[in-house]
């Protein structure tokens, strides 16, 4: 029996993975996403906090985010403040329900979603790839498999090698938590090379810590340390998750031909903060329009188009550097509050991201309204 002849695999139903298989699909490629998971939703690895740059990347439905209009970032001394820009959010997410979401969008558009099945073996074969255990042969390969990429192995693609390791805990309820603010935590001895967080999320709350390769996360003993300011001890725990996020910036090479990776597979992570969906958004959805062009246009190989618009991340690569060195406590508690602590950790937060022609001031008066 011949193999069913299809335009587009991709692995992984990931936030990139879906956006990729969406877009695709809706130019008009036979797609196939393959899914390890049972569920694409289950056994989440994203805290799924959306910047406002993602959040108008991809329009997605109220019920599965929750604005955030600043930050309180704490010193190890748990000594605070509160960091906004006018006109900026963040969008804490129902992350599971948000994947699912976008696994409905993309069949709704046309792409076909196996899941179950973890993609092991693919062959080169007539310019595609010919996938046996799946019976399908297909022209072109995106690997957006997560940041120990199967495709990145099979076809010997750059690899991601620095890593921060999250753990988390999704609690029903925090009583005594200031629910209109994302809080950030600041202590080497916790999180090094990172930070700990208390995230206000629709209907629930997440809290975790990330660190580095050289400490081993103690979620637990930032529990203790917080208990009471936030009251975990009272709380109901709902789920506990894990994983890897990488931080070395994105991967070399991260095409071959007629194979490329995205996401987290690619190193589309920032170094610094970690946060990746906004990139899935954009070069899922990017790579999904070269691919189309590439394959029923006779347009250029895509990763020639992808290449000129990924971001280098040269500035956030060095102070990943500085990051890992894992400031004194000492210096974090000196320097909270001072002018030079609040340019840094708005231009790290916000960037150049305040509304034109908006003050501070008015902006947090709307926000007590």
């Amino acid at each position: 029996m011949n193999p069913r002849q299809v335009d587009l695999v991709i692995a992984g139903a990931s936030f990139a993975g879906l956006v990729c298989a969406r877009t695709a699909a809706l130019r008009g490629l036979r797609t196939v996403v393959i899914e390890a998971k049972a569920d694409p939703g289950a056994r989440i690895h994203t805290t799924g906090i959306l910047v406002k740059e993602a959040g108008e990347e991809i329009d997605t439905p109220p019920q599965f985010s929750r604005t955030i209009h600043g930050v309180r970032l704490y010193a190890p001394s748990l000594k605070s403040i509160d960091l906004r820009a006018p006109g900026y959010y963040f969008l804490t997410t129902d992350t599971a329900g948000l994947i699912r979401w976008l696994a409905a969008e993309a069949r709704r558009a046309g792409a076909e979603i196996n899941c179950g099945r973890k993609l092991e073996q693919a062959l080169r074969i007539d310019g595609g790839f010919l996938l046996p255990q799946f019976d399908l042969q297909t022209r072109y390969l995106v690997g957006a498999d997560g940041a120990r990429s199967t495709v990145a192995r099979l076809f010997g693609l750059g690899r991601n090698e620095k890593f921060l390791t999250g753990l988390e805990i999704e609690y029903e309820n925090l009583p005594r938590a200031d629910d209109s603010l994302l809080h950030c935590f600041l202590d080497t001895n916790l999180a090094r090379g990172y930070l700990a967080w208390v995230a206000p999320a629709p209907g629930f709350f997440q809290v975790g810590l990330a660190t580095n390769r050289h400490a081993k996360p103690d979620l637990k003993a930032f529990l203790a340390r917080t208990e009471n300011l936030f009251g975990f001890s009272a709380a109901a725990v709902k789920e506990r998750r894990g994983g890897l996020i990488p931080c070395g910036g994105p991967v070399s090479p991260f095409a071959g031909p007629n194979v490329l990776l995205i996401g987290d597979a690619a190193g589309h992570v920032s170094p610094l903060t970690g946060g990746g969906i906004r990139l899935a958004f954009r070069y899922g959805r990017r790579s999904a329009q070269l691919i189309a062009d590439y394959l029923l246009r006779h347009g250029p190989p895509p990763e020639a188009g992808l290449a000129k618009e990924l971001p280098s991340f040269g500035m956030k690569l060095a102070l990943r550097r500085v990051m890992d060195m894992g400031p004194p406590n000492w210096l974090y508690n000196l320097m909270i509050g001072t002018p030079a602590m609040n340019w840094f950790a708005r231009k790290v937060y916000f960037h150049r991201r305040a509304q034109p022609g908006d003050t501070l001031e008015a902006f947090e008066e709307r926000i007590r309204r």
